[in-house]
């Protein structure tokens, strides 16, 4: 599909001012010196006496505008940037509770489920073991036992220090969840990003990680989707169906239930073999189709040249040629008993998208980043991984091994 080469030269640089005025929600009073950033960007700004700012240079793409201030709530607003300026006003409404006042958090956290939340949050690979969670009393993490399903929010941001990237992120908003039945793992907030200052070595060292942590990523390969060039990027994309197994349902249940009858009792050897038989029923079947899928199916292009949009049927299993997994995928990715190890010469990895088709940014963002469920290494990679959306990758190949 010859159209999607013909985008405008400039149109993947392109950029403009966004200017706007933080106020209260009540009296629209302006508010002087309060924090405005770029969710999931490096882009922060601070508010004038006047309370107006102004972001002279924004890449086009589609972002949350997040104001803060002391004694009010967070505001949002969804804008996108393109080639024309903007301006936008934020209304912060005045915070429960005010400046002065003692806060009170009942119920504190037990230490075994705030461990579970900073290996989830945090992720388990080479750079996810050197990040850190600066405040973790302000972390209010709660387990119901009746779910089996984790929850954990934050008093304003949770601050982590990613040591292998070299970014101090404030994670403002966080919203997370995981169920152990479903093995699914969800969170989401509006994060800020600030580049950490060290030595001339840790600097080359924090770019070559972060260039690692790009190469083979999941916004790596969306840009390469949106650039039309799959192949020169180094992914492959397959078709993957997956069928559900129609006695799974049966299975699940009796383990369950015999679970359930003999809780404080100890079982059998007839009840171990049964539990052990059905726990290897799959849940679903997968069938790979060993043909690459051709670009246009992946993809569609506007009429003006200038919007791609995602699109695929079925499941997509994409692999990154270039580069082995993480050693500690091998060992601590959490895989059924029956099914088979990863290959050791290249990161594999699984899309589904929720929706009909998401519009690709210039960037490589999806203009919806929940339209897409991410799953195998993908799923494995977390916060030491995560770039900022305006992290711009070297030209140049990523080394073929993390810099420590």
């Amino acid at each position: 599909m010859l159209l999607g080469l013909l985008l405008e030269p400039g149109f993947a640089r392109a950029q403009s001012s966004l200017s706007g005025v933080v106020q209260d929600s009540v009296t629209h009073a302006p508010l002087a010196f309060a924090s405005v950033f770029l969710a999931n960007t490096t882009l922060g700004v601070t508010t004038t006496e006047q309370g107006t700012f102004t972001f002279p240079k924004v890449p086009a793409g589609t972002y949350d505008v997040v104001g803060s201030y002391v004694g009010y709530h967070l505001a949002k607003q969804s804008v996108t940037v393109g080639t024309a300026p903007q301006q936008l006003t934020l209304r912060l409404g005045p915070a429960a509770s005010r400046l002065g006042e003692v806060v009170v958090r009942p119920n504190p956290h037990r230490a075994d489920d705030y461990r579970k939340f900073v290996e989830l949050f945090l992720g388990r690979s080479t750079f996810s073991q050197q990040c850190r969670i600066r405040n973790p009393d302000d972390v209010l993490v709660d387990f119901d036992v009746e779910k089996n399903e984790l929850t954990a929010s934050a008093y304003k941001f949770v601050q982590i220090d990613n040591q292998a990237l070299g970014y101090r992120i404030k994670y403002y908003g966080l919203q997370f969840s995981t169920n152990f039945n479903e093995h699914v793992v969800s969170f989401y907030g509006q994060p800020v990003f600030e580049e950490m200052t060290g030595s001339a070595r840790q600097q080359r060292r924090w770019e070559a990680n972060r260039a690692k942590a790009y190469y083979g990523s999941v916004t790596h390969f969306l840009q390469s989707v949106h650039d039309g060039d799959l192949d020169g990027a180094g992914f492959l994309a397959q078709r993957l169906r997956i069928i559900p197994n129609k006695h799974f349902p049966r299975a699940d249940s009796l383990r369950r239930q015999l679970l359930r009858e003999r809780l404080n009792w100890a079982l059998s050897r007839a009840e171990q073999d049964s539990l052990a038989r059905w726990a290897k029923v799959p849940r679903a079947f997968s069938m790979l189709y060993t043909k690459p899928r051709p670009l246009d199916s992946l993809r569609r292009v506007s009429a003006d040249g200038q919007h791609v949009f995602l699109r695929f049927v079925d499941n997509l299993q994409v692999s990154y040629l270039r580069e082995g997994p993480d050693p500690l995928y091998q060992v601590r990715t959490l895989l059924p008993t029956n099914a088979p190890l990863p290959p050791s010469d290249r990161q594999v990895s699984q899309l589904v998208l929720m929706v009909p088709e998401i519009e690709i940014q210039p960037n490589g963002q999806l203009a919806n980043p929940l339209a897409v469920f991410t799953d195998e290494y993908w799923g494995f990679e977390k916060m030491g991984e995560f770039l900022p959306v305006n992290y711009q990758p070297p030209a140049a190949a990523p080394p073929s091994q993390p810099t420590r």
